[in-house]
């Protein structure tokens, strides 16, 4: 790419982190409500690079003893970057996310910031220029599929796919242009299909059935986790998620990437169906298999009855398969936390805030909302430290999810929770003579129940990150908060009309079409049809 002075004339310069973007054409894709997005994704491959950095230096270190001392000065010479990691940006629209990696990641070798639109190609080239990051940036005009299907031999350390809606298209080549153990980054933000709206659309896309459910964004990061890992052990390779984020309208994962056949097995492990009952909204998960030592065994089920054993009237929806595995390694996101100090990042304290909830959270799947709980037995909602305490003092661990700000996560089975409800419900009855026979309500509160509960205060009924008032649970900071419009840029703009330049006319046309058509056939009216018949000549008389 040559290195010309940029015109700025009529430009609109948006800074972002280290770095800023000279939009010109309206229709290329930028969205800055996902700045959030973009300072996470800087934050966890600075911390990567840092890694990637280390272990290339300690192999280094090892071949060093066996060279001669001259050629320890040669590579002492060589510039950070050569021995750096290879970025692919696939979807990389005005390119503003692959210069912040570029200036704000250390230890980058390349970068390469493909587009399949030849406007947005252009920008990323203008943006490239201005802001001096050339000799780490390549642009690209291809389809991402290809430019990742040809990186199959020569593999990227990290491949970061942010497409507007459904990522599946790309997972294909994703996991395959990825290095051993290199770093795969995700978004998703058809949060609809994803969380239960419509679950054969999201068979078709993700592979998975969505169920309409209060820890649907939790689901939607398991049904994609689920879906990456269905295409990386077709090519021998596994995932391991470092840290998988749901927040504002979309989700982000952030997965290593190894080859490992053996390790592949354990994916029916980590794969599992839910059931989730039609009227008290109680979850039961089952793995697809089941890992004894080095022994794999097909599971026995269904783990629950035709009829559910909570509100005793309904039966259940099957939803899945859904990732039952981890969704953060905890050390990756302490590490995180603590690298974060040193950074410079627009939403820095929601960051801190979002990361040490993420660490508080514990591994089971999926999580309650305290509110809808509540409401199925028509019954007042406890204070949240009220309930937790409840589950404490019951001998279980809870915490919150990230997902959402009443969220109960907790290792206590279905029951626990019910004899916590129905002990509430003793201090705060609910109109029973209002309940129908047949209700969720009334079979679950006329269930014996099987533990004593003590709502007194735990110490840990607070959890840390409330303690110290982090933002955790962001609001929305303006009106119409949401993914924007699809970019409207063509691909291939010399060739291929705008819709609004296709339609211009389009209904003084038609009207045109049917005014000339109308003149015709009057026109090819014979005079014989306008001979008065028997009866109207009649009336004419009368």
């Amino acid at each position: 790419m040559e290195n010309t002075e940029v015109d700025k004339t009529n430009c609109k310069i948006i800074k972002e982190g280290q770095a800023e973007i000279l939009v010109l054409e309206k229709n290329v894709f930028y969205n800055p409500v996902q700045e959030f997005n973009r300072d996470l994704s800087v934050a966890v491959l600075n911390l990567f690079a840092k890694e990637k950095h280390q272990e290339l230096t300690d192999k280094e270190n090892k071949k060093s003893s066996t060279i001669e001392k001259d050629e320890k000065e040669n590579l002492q010479e060589q510039p950070e970057s050569q021995n750096g990691i290879r970025i692919l940006e696939a979807l990389s629209a005005t390119g503003l996310r692959s210069i912040r990696y570029a200036k704000e990641v250390p230890h980058v070798k390349q970068i390469i910031a493909n587009d399949i639109s030849e406007k947005a190609v252009e920008s990323i080239k203008k943006n490239i220029l201005h802001n001096k990051v050339e000799n780490l940036i390549t642009p690209s005009h291809e389809d991402a599929t290809m430019v990742m299907y040809e990186s199959r031999k020569n593999r990227f350390d990290a491949v970061d796919l942010d497409p507007y809606g459904c990522p599946s298209i790309f997972l294909d080549g994703a996991v395959q242009s990825v290095s051993n153990g290199g770093l795969l980054l995700v978004t998703a933000t058809d949060m609809a299909v994803l969380a239960g709206n419509s679950p054969e659309t999201c068979y078709v896309k993700y592979g998975a059935v969505s169920l309409k459910s209060k820890c649907c964004h939790e689901m939607a990061l398991r049904i994609l986790l689920q879906h990456i890992s269905s295409h990386a052990g077709r090519y021998g390779r596994y995932i391991v998620p470092q840290l998988s984020i749901s927040v504002d309208f979309y989700i982000r994962v952030f997965v290593r990437v190894y080859s490992g056949q053996i390790k592949c097995k354990n994916n029916t492990s980590n794969l599992g169906m839910i059931y989730q009952c039609k009227g008290c909204e109680s979850m039961t998960t089952q793995p697809l298999g089941i890992k004894k030592g080095n022994a794999y065994r097909l599971p026995t089920g269904p783990p629950v009855d035709q009829i559910c054993k909570y509100c005793k009237n309904h039966k259940h929806h099957i939803g899945g398969p859904i990732w039952l595995g981890q969704l953060h390694d905890k050390l990756f996101v302490q590490s995180l936390v603590d690298s974060i100090d040193d950074m410079k990042l627009g939403t820095q304290k929601r960051l801190e805030g979002v990361l040490n909830v993420v660490l508080e959270e514990l591994d089971t799947p999926l999580y309650y909302a305290l509110d809808r709980v509540m409401s199925i037995v028509r019954c007042d909602t406890p204070a949240m430290v009220k309930f937790r305490s409840a589950l404490l003092n019951a001998g279980y661990q809870v915490s919150y999810s990230h997902a959402n700000k009443i969220s109960i996560k907790t290792d206590a089975p279905n029951d626990i929770i019910w004899d916590i409800v129905r002990a509430w419900e003793k201090l705060h009855p609910a109109k029973r003579d209002r309940l129908e026979k047949t209700s969720a309500a009334l079979g679950i509160l006329e269930t014996e129940s099987t533990k004593e509960i003590s709502f007194d205060l735990h110490p840990l009924a607070n959890p840390e990150s409330r303690k110290m008032h982090l933002s955790r649970f962001q609001l929305n900071p303006t009106a119409n908060w949401g993914p924007g419009a699809r970019s409207t840029t063509m691909i291939d703009s010399n060739t291929v009309l705008s819709k609004t330049k296709k339609n211009q006319n389009k209904n003084f046309n038609k009207r045109e079409r049917n005014n000339s058509n109308e003149k015709q056939e009057i026109e090819n009216i014979s005079t014989d049809d306008f001979q008065p018949s028997k009866k109207e000549k009649i009336d004419n008389i009368i």
